[in-house]
């Protein structure tokens, strides 16, 4: 009875719905229960056919519409390792590694970084690096400009571009985009006084900028007049500059040098390889006014060897080169032409690919303009390493003082010429 009333109260509750056939075990035999008469029948069931998907289903045949990102994301999920055995084992990434590679393939999207914690900013940085997202032409520029200006110089501190000329002229908006730099180096890049780059130097956004290096640049007065026009009259742009390096600029004369009288914080100079006329009144300028010593002996801070590229964008940089690079290899239809020009005694233009290094000046020891000053003392130190030992130390200065001597004596023996006679002689 309780079975009967249950089953009773289970039909008439549902009996808006069509739920099919209800089967009964009972007493080790299979009953289907009809629910027009509520009754039990003992008969066979019949297998109900069970489908798979409904009617208004359809299959549409896709070829050739699956590229190789659909799938490396259908397998980007997993990480696949081998045991000691041989055997192929898998295991799923973590929920942060699958957003951190989702976000960093869609970086040129993100509105804003700013108030982003920096350590998961540093690591989607690395992803997007990984995946070379900062060297595209377009969206690399965006993706970039998102990260310096939330984070500055953690994205990059020191930028060394020594001899990277072509590269500059390739990602110059990109380099434009870094801000807070402390380390500047754009040395043997032959840029010149109009380049946007050096226009650049005197904006806001580089007045961290404390080591600025611009040897062998093809500068002149009129650069450096512009350059520190905003220090000279704004009071803005390098005034933190420290180290200041315009070595081999032929063209830098005296004039050039008043200019430099305004970065009053200027703590080592090199000016070796300019066209100064009056070497006497120059050294004596710069002493009298802003404290800079002429040193007899090359100063460490201008022997490049401290500069390096330093913060999460060192990779990118290094991808622009290789992308330079490769650009700069030639191609096959060169190759094949010039050989064909070879062939019927014809000269071909162009003989070998144009190479990334320049060959810098070498600047003679009598030509030493080094300056520092006096109560600064991790400027002026030599080029030679630090000798632990009072005894050594003591020896060293003995020495150093020595050679000092025989530099100024042979000077005095060799050094007959005025300065115009050597940039005669270095016509030749």
């Amino acid at each position: 009875q309780r079975w009967s009333r249950g089953m009773s109260y289970c039909l008439h509750s549902e009996s808006h719905l069509d739920t099919g056939p209800i089967y009964v075990r009972e007493n080790g035999k299979l009953h289907v229960v009809n629910q027009g008469a509520g009754g039990v029948q003992n008969v066979t069931p019949k297998a109900r056919p069970f489908s798979l998907f409904s009617r208004s289903f359809s299959v549409e045949l896709c070829m050739n519409r699956e590229d190789d990102r659909a799938r490396r994301q259908r397998t980007d999920h997993f990480i696949f390792t081998y045991t000691k055995e041989g055997n192929l084992r898998y295991s799923a990434k973590s929920l942060f590694s699958l957003v951190l590679g989702y976000i960093s393939d869609n970086v040129d999207h993100i509105d804003s970084l700013i108030g982003f914690p920096e350590q998961i900013a540093e690591k989607l940085f690395s992803a997007a690096e990984a995946r070379q997202k900062f060297t595209e032409p377009v969206t690399g520029l965006r993706a970039l400009q998102k990260f310096t200006e939330a984070y500055g110089s953690l994205v990059l501190c020191s930028l060394c571009l020594r001899n990277r000329y072509l590269v500059i002229s390739e990602k110059l908006e990109e380099i434009k985009s870094f801000r807070e730099l402390t380390c500047l180096d754009l040395s043997c890049c032959k840029l010149g006084d109009e380049h946007e780059l050096l226009e650049h130097l005197t904006k806001e956004a580089l007045s961290s900028v404390k080591r600025l290096l611009l040897k062998d640049n093809s500068l002149s007065d009129a650069g450096l007049r512009r350059m520190t026009a905003p220090v000279r009259v704004l009071k803005k742009g390098l005034e933190n500059l420290l180290v200041l390096d315009l070595s081999c600029n032929p063209k830098i004369t005296d004039v050039g040098i008043g200019y430099l009288l305004s970065f009053k914080k200027l703590n080592c100079l090199d000016i070796s390889g300019t066209g100064l006329k009056d070497v006497d009144a120059v050294i004596k300028r710069l002493q009298t006014q802003i404290g800079l010593v002429h040193s007899k002996v090359p100063l460490k801070e201008f022997d490049h060897s401290n500069c390096k590229t330093e913060g999460w964008a060192e990779q990118t940089v290094l991808q622009w080169e290789q992308a330079v690079m490769e650009a700069m290899k030639p191609q096959d239809n060169l190759r094949s032409r010039a050989a064909t020009l070879h062939f019927y005694g014809k000269t071909h233009r162009i003989k070998e690919v144009v190479k990334c290094t320049l060959v810098e000046p070498e600047t003679k020891a009598s030509e030493n303009l080094q300056f520092y000053k006096e109560n600064i003392q991790n400027c002026h130190l030599p080029l030679k390493k630090e000798v632990a030992g009072s005894h050594e130390l003591k020896n060293n200065k003995k020495r150093a003082l020595a050679e000092q001597e025989r530099e100024r004596t042979s000077k005095q023996k060799h050094l007959c010429l005025t300065v115009e006679d050597w940039d005669l002689l270095n016509t030749y």
